[in-house]
């Protein structure tokens, strides 16, 4: 036992040192924009049944209620519209904007160390949706958002490694002027964050002044335009098949001011959509059809993200419910479509209906988040921090996503099989001779960062070890995590005098 003990004693140390260094970028077990794919809901012949079905349904059906310079930008690009008002999509029109759309979109951050290359299958998760409330942990209360609310989920989610990039998770309740909501939200947002930020506009007449704002942020127009940092998350149709009149002219101002587009369809199956998994994936993949060859007929080439969002029901209620397993098949169905069209692409996951980050809100997370990120989904949107079906946001939940991501990309990462992983020379040296098992040999201590996932707020203790430490609660080291975050100066912060020049062109609620 003596002459074990030092080996075990040193097995430990080596570990704990090596767990303690921050490891680089490079040797990280997982990262931003990791290959997905590997799984298949949906097989070929499936997928391309869906694709002509939604083929059929924009050349037959079509779109109505185009604006009408929408109705000019579709009809000079080939669409037709039908004395009913119907936009119609020939197939060969779509076809062709399909082949000549942008399918190798970067989505930037204001710092370049969090650009988001959307090529084929590579994943990124992140925030999203329009919650009204805030899920106050303590007193389990819910609460109408704030600005100071969504500044701060910005300032967590720019020290959280896996939240990749930052759309709007919340709506400023205390802000009851809409062009003043939606400055500041790109205020908030930009001023908590250096990833790539989303947001929406309430009206076309916004967009100027928004992007007068992110001219000064960036710098000048000319650095605005050569690396925008923010996308338009824009609802540029209300399913079922029909454009929505001032979105669609919102989009229009963003494309001419550089900013790239989310085209966002998010019909509920079995209420705006139909109610069956494939049926939904048609209707949401031909209404974004028909909002590329849109975006492609204002500016060729511009870059827009395919955004499949259809949401699942509970057809007992009526209420949506995005913790489901069938929400999850949906977004796992509409990143196949992303990758039959080699399109970049975003859909929905992490949602749950849970109130509270409680062990339902663990496994409705999981289940899509994991699915989506297997898929190939390039954006996985509201992946955390969201709860009871998008009403409400919780910061708690966000820093508890940080860890539950961390695992899905693990899982993303999947299985690497070569000569050194098969590691036979490995069992030979610990078996013939060796010390019998595998603590604190060489190999497992270079795979230790490489290879393995941890939790940051997870507790992987042992009953012994929890009691000792007081019986650690998830949810206050969580909340203690969470105040220590917001006990700092924000990175993102902006410069002095930028934020003086913003203030004087704007009315900016935050505290300075």
């Amino acid at each position: 036992m003596n002459d074990q003990s030092p080996r075990r004693s040193g097995g430990r140390a080596a570990r704990r040192a090596t767990r303690a260094a921050p490891p680089s970028e490079a040797m990280r077990s997982i990262r931003p924009g990791m290959e997905g794919g590997v799984l298949n809901v949906l097989t070929q012949a499936q997928i391309e049944q869906i694709h002509n079905t939604a083929l059929d349904a924009l050349e037959q059906i079509g779109l109505a209620d185009a604006p009408p310079s929408g109705v000019a930008y579709l009809t000079g690009a080939g669409a037709i519209q039908g004395h009913d008002g119907r936009i119609r999509f020939p197939r060969a029109l779509v076809e062709d904007t399909i082949a000549r759309a942008n399918r190798d979109v970067t989505l930037m951050g204001r710092d370049p160390r969090h650009d988001m290359h959307l090529k084929g299958t590579k994943v990124h998760y992140g925030t999203a949706g329009a919650a009204v409330h805030m899920v106050d942990v303590d007193g389990r209360n819910y609460r109408e958002c704030t600005v100071q609310d969504l500044h701060d989920a910005a300032r967590i989610c720019d020290v959280l490694d896996n939240i990749h990039f930052v759309q709007r998770p919340m709506v400023c309740r205390d802000i009851y002027d809409n062009y003043e909501m939606d400055l500041n939200t790109i205020y908030a947002c930009c001023g908590g964050t250096t990833k790539h930020v989303g947001t929406s506009f309430t009206d076309p007449s916004y967009v100027k002044g928004a992007l007068e704002m992110l001219h000064l942020i960036a710098g000048g127009e000319d650095k605005w335009r050569e690396r925008p940092f923010m996308s338009n998350s824009n609802c540029f149709v209300v399913p079922p098949m029909k454009f929505a009149t001032e979105s669609c002219e919102v989009m229009e101002a963003c494309i001419e001011g550089g900013m790239p587009v989310l085209l966002l369809s998010a019909g509920m199956a079995g209420a705006t959509a139909p109610s069956t998994v494939a049926g939904a994936i048609v209707q949401a993949t031909a209404e974004c059809l028909a909002g590329l060859v849109y975006v492609n007929a204002v500016k060729p080439g511009h870059p827009a993200v395919f955004g499949t969002w259809p949401f699942g029901l509970d057809l007992r209620t009526g209420a949506m419910t995005g913790g489901s397993g069938e929400q999850a098949l949906l977004s796992s169905g509409c990143a196949q479509m992303h990758r039959f069209y080699d399109l970049p692409g975003g859909a929905v996951g992490g949602i749950t209906d849970a109130k509270l980050p409680d062990m339902q809100a663990g496994w409705e997370q999981m289940c899509s988040n994991v699915m989506a990120g297997l898929s190939g989904l390039n954006m996985v949107y509201e992946a955390a921090g969201m709860h009871a079906s998008l009403l409400g946001f919780c910061l708690e939940s966000l820093i508890l996503g940080d860890d539950l991501i961390g695992h899905a990309q693990r899982c993303v990462r999947g299985i690497e099989v070569n000569e050194e992983t098969l590691a036979l020379e490995q069992i030979r040296e610990v078996c013939i001779g060796g010390p019998g098992h595998y603590l604190g040999t060489s190999q497992t201590l270079a795979r230790m960062v490489s290879d393995y996932q941890y939790p940051k707020i997870g507790n992987r203790m042992s009953p012994k070890q929890w009691e000792e430490s007081g019986k650690p609660d998830l949810l206050k080291d969580t909340t203690a995590r969470k105040e220590e975050i917001l006990s700092e100066r924000s990175a993102a912060r902006f410069d002095p005098a930028i934020d003086a020049a913003i203030r004087a062109a704007f009315k900016i609620h935050l505290p300075v």
